[in-house]
Formats: C-alpha cells, structure tokens, sequence
C-alpha cells in the first residue's frame, strides 16, 4: 500500500512480541544522512521501545544505500543478530540511477535473507524528490525507520517459533 495512504508509524503495538532477548543488526547508509539519521532514530527508538536491550543492537554505517548489502553481510558475519534492517534513501533524481540502486539493494538482501536463512528488512525510501523522503522519516507520513523495526520484531520472533523444537507426547 502506498505511504501516502497510511502513516508508517502506526501499528498495533498490542500485536508486537517482546524483543527483550532478540538481536538487532541496524545498517545505515551515509548518503542522505539528514534523512536516513531520522530513519534511524525512529527505528533504534522502535525497537528499545519493544524491549530490545541497547546492548543488543549493533549499527554500523556504510557510505550509500547500494552498500547497504554488504555492509549487512559483514554486519551478520561478525555479530550473528537475528535480523538486520538495512536504512537508506534513493531519491529518483534527473537520471535513473535510483531504479538501478534501489533493484540492486533489494536484490542483494533478498539473497542474503535466501543464503542466512535470516531476515534482511529492505528499510529503504526511494521518493521521486526529497521532501516525500521528508514525509516518510519522521514527516507528514511517518517513519519507514518504525516501520522497517516492527518487521524486523515480528521477523525475529517468526523465526524463533518456527526454529523451536516441537513438543511431543509419549515419545
């Protein structure tokens, strides 16, 4: 659904599972930085809100959006988190290097997600101009930041229901 038809901040915080004993990669692109530091804010702020402990949420930065993949690679090789949320802003622009960007970025975390077996949330605006990027960290339309958080909770506690053992009876 577009973001213009609803507020990415808003959720049913009832719905959200406790994040107290999960693990959070945070990778967050340079370029753009008024915009993606806002993404971030909204995005840390989610998770310790939801029980995540600081200690517990690792963030590193990467010069622009098209590195956030192998800055989550990197991210996930030395801290094993169970999820990592990838932040970044590809504004469109005069040419189309936002198309080549934003495929290459969602690509390359739909293949780490495929390989780690782990979820790589795409926390990534990509506005026809910098004020719809405004709107959407922290503006008029919310925080795609609280939003890329939210998934990265409910991806977190999917896989750790799914990973559990089953119980038996009897046997």
């Amino acid at each position: 659904m577009a973001s213009a038809l609803q507020n990415l901040s808003t959720y049913d915080s009832s719905s959200v599972p406790d994040a107290a004993e999960m693990t959070f990669g945070i990778v967050v692109a340079e370029w753009n930085a008024h915009i993606t530091h806002s993404l971030y804010e909204g995005c840390y702020d989610t998770l310790v809100k939801h029980g995540a402990r600081p200690e517990n949420i690792h963030t590193v930065q990467v010069p622009g959006s098209f590195e956030l993949p192998a800055g989550a690679r990197l991210l996930h090789g030395q801290r094993n988190p169970d999820v990592v949320i990838c932040l970044g802003c590809v504004i469109k622009g005069e040419t189309n290097h936002n198309e080549y960007i934003s495929q290459a970025v969602a690509q390359g975390l739909t293949n780490l997600s495929l390989a780690a077996g782990k979820a790589f949330i795409f926390g990534v605006l990509t506005p026809d101009n910098e004020q719809q990027a405004l709107d959407r960290a922290g503006g008029k339309h919310g925080n795609k930041g609280v939003e890329a958080a939210i998934t990265a909770i409910r991806m977190a506690a999917l896989q750790r229901e799914l990973s559990a053992p089953k119980k038996r009876i009897g046997f």
